[in-house]
């Protein structure tokens, strides 16, 4: 059961990688995009929260998980 656990948890932390990541970016392109400074800033700082909140979560849990998941597997 807790394999299955460790395994849902690491691809949940790869969908919310490639998800955020993605998003992340392309909000970041779009404000640039505009050139003006007062539509930036805003967003720059959104981004940096979604950041730490979301992909900085995930990159702590992806490599937990990926070292714990081949020792399990192993032991079965």
């Amino acid at each position: 059961m807790l394999y299955f656990l460790l395994k849902f948890l690491h691809m949940i932390g790869a969908c919310v990688l490639l998800g955020t990541g993605a998003g992340i970016a392309f909000f970041m392109l779009i404000a640039h995009q505009t050139g003006k400074a007062s539509t930036i800033a805003p967003v720059a700082r959104i981004v940096v929260l979604a950041d730490f909140l979301f992909t900085a979560t995930a990159v702590v849990v992806q490599p937990i998980t990926g070292v714990a998941l081949p020792g399990m597997r192993a032991t079965r």
